[in-house]
């Protein structure tokens, strides 16, 4: 089965900190981008992180300094650490392939990317 599968949310006092993990299966012959969305409730879903095939990350200015993106090739699945954690991160927090991919053989076109998982709560009190 083709799927990302979102795990480590919860709830958590604010400062306090989780860690999310991103688990991708059936994504085969292919390498993705990997990137970290939230959704709040009555809001836009949002940017909040992402890391390149060659490894290179990026966040968005809010969760910048706080939140740390990483991978595990070899588990094919990407984290998300998160410290220091504000009421105004509460939010569903999805994972999705890409934007870039690139096939690791020639000729195999990738399939896969804008793949999205179902998402994990994260909610952070005062």
């Amino acid at each position: 089965q083709v799927q990302l599968v979102e795990s480590g949310g919860g709830s958590v006092q604010a400062g306090g900190s989780l860690r999310l993990s991103c688990a991708a299966s059936g994504l085969t012959y292919c390498s993705y981008d990997m990137t970290w969305y939230r959704q709040a409730p009555g809001k836009e879903r949002e940017f909040v992180s992402g890391i390149d095939i060659d490894g290179s990350t990026s966040y968005s200015d809010s969760v910048k300094g706080r939140f740390t993106i990483s991978q595990d090739s070899a588990k094919n699945t990407t984290y998300l650490q998160m410290n220091t954690l504000k009421p105004e991160d509460t939010a569903m927090y999805y994972c999705k392939t890409g934007p870039g991919s690139r096939s690791r053989l020639s000729g195999v076109k990738c399939f896969f990317n804008n793949l999205w998982g179902q998402g994990t709560q994260v909610t952070v009190s005062s």
